[in-house]
């Protein structure tokens, strides 16, 4: 009788290990800084600082959800924060002074995002345009385009619908709408790319586009369609941008690129595609938001918030690579042990619990 021992840990378990201690430690970051900073003023803990944090974070990581389909993939979405910006200033002046509801602002909006994101992955899919290149000059022609439409105007809350302005500032039960979408978004992503054989091929693209291509993926439809639902996800952004604050500029969100780039990051998504989830991404767009928070109440200069989302930037890039580094040794010297590991001889077979049988 022949023993089955069981085979060592694979890159995928490693990998899944690293990402749960990196969100782990991004949840004990986040305790702590609150911890502290309520010590220093308990008021940042009060009910109404609290529902700030999390209407603010709503939006960003509504964003860092789409822009995790996109960098699982091995690219990039630079223009997330001029589409917010478009669909924001559009939408409010499509409903303003009228009796739309949210229904037609939310389609609206959807409907830009989702032209935004299907040109951006056309040129990177299927004209095989650097995903770096395309969406910065898009980010540059959104920006353009936004001015001239707005050409100096600006949309005033007093003239958004009410029901708009309400998804933005009411709740069900207490809880406010904007962090109750995010998360039934974010829900529905994660278990999507984690269920289904089409949203594991994304993960598979991000780790070897070439094996992913051997082993039939449809490579150029994934990343069109990873481009399309982060454009998706910004036009929806871009409708709650109007709902939550109602007076909207032009390019309300600029400079949010960044933002969304770094809590994706720093939420445990590898920059080099392949690794990560839609739940480390918004665990750290609620850290950047915090710390947002935690300098106004300490009356920090709020340039330290943009020092310090950079450094964030710089320290999770630098951790994925210590660490795909570390896995690959690790996996090296188990691959070399087991060449290295003697067979059994002719006739001879395995021990069973120590006990040649």
């Amino acid at each position: 009788m022949t023993a089955h021992h069981a085979k060592p840990s694979n890159r995928g378990s490693l990998v899944d290990l690293v990402l749960r201690a990196r969100e782990l430690s991004i949840f004990v970051a986040l305790v702590l800084l609150v911890v502290i900073t309520t010590l220093v003023n308990p008021r940042f803990l009060s009910a109404q600082g609290v529902e700030d944090i999390f209407l603010n974070a709503s939006i960003l990581a509504l964003l860092a959800v789409g822009q995790t389909l996109v960098v699982i993939t091995r690219n990039i979405d630079l223009s997330v924060g001029s589409v917010i910006g478009l669909v924001a200033f559009v939408v409010g002046d499509f409903v303003s002074g009228t009796d739309h509801g949210v229904l037609v602002a939310v389609l609206l909006g959807v409907a830009i995002g989702a032209g935004c994101g299907l040109v951006n992955g056309l040129l990177v899919s299927f004209l095989q345009v650097p995903a770096l290149v395309v969406t910065l000059g898009t980010l540059y022609v959104v920006q353009g385009v936004n001015h001239y439409i707005a050409h100096g105007r600006q949309i005033n809350a007093a003239e958004v619908p009410s029901a708009i302005l309400g998804l933005g500032n009411g709740d069900i039960l207490g809880i406010p709408y904007l962090p109750l979408i995010t998360v039934a978004v974010m829900l529905l992503v994660g278990y999507y790319l984690r269920a289904y054989p089409s949203g594991r091929e994304f993960y598979a693209i991000g780790s070897s586009p070439e094996a992913a291509r051997l082993a039939g993926v449809p490579i150029r439809r994934r990343v069109l369609a990873a481009y399309v639902a982060g454009g998706v996800l910004a036009g929806l952004a871009g409708v709650l941008w109007l709902a939550r604050f109602g007076t909207v500029i032009a390019d309300p969100a600029k400079g949010w690129e960044l933002r969304v780039v770094a809590a994706v990051v720093v939420g445990g998504v590898a920059i080099v595609g392949g690794v990560g989830s839609v739940y480390g991404a918004a665990l750290g767009a609620l850290l950047i938001t915090t710390i947002g928070s935690v300098l106004v109440v300490l009356k920090i200069n709020s340039f330290w918030q943009e020092a310090i989302i950079g450094l964030l930037l710089l320290l999770a890039i630098s951790a994925d690579r210590v660490v795909a580094l570390r896995v690959a040794q690790v996996l090296r010297k188990r691959n070399a042990a087991a060449r290295t590991s003697p067979a059994p001889a002719a006739g001879e077979r395995e021990p069973v619990n120590g006990v040649s049988r």
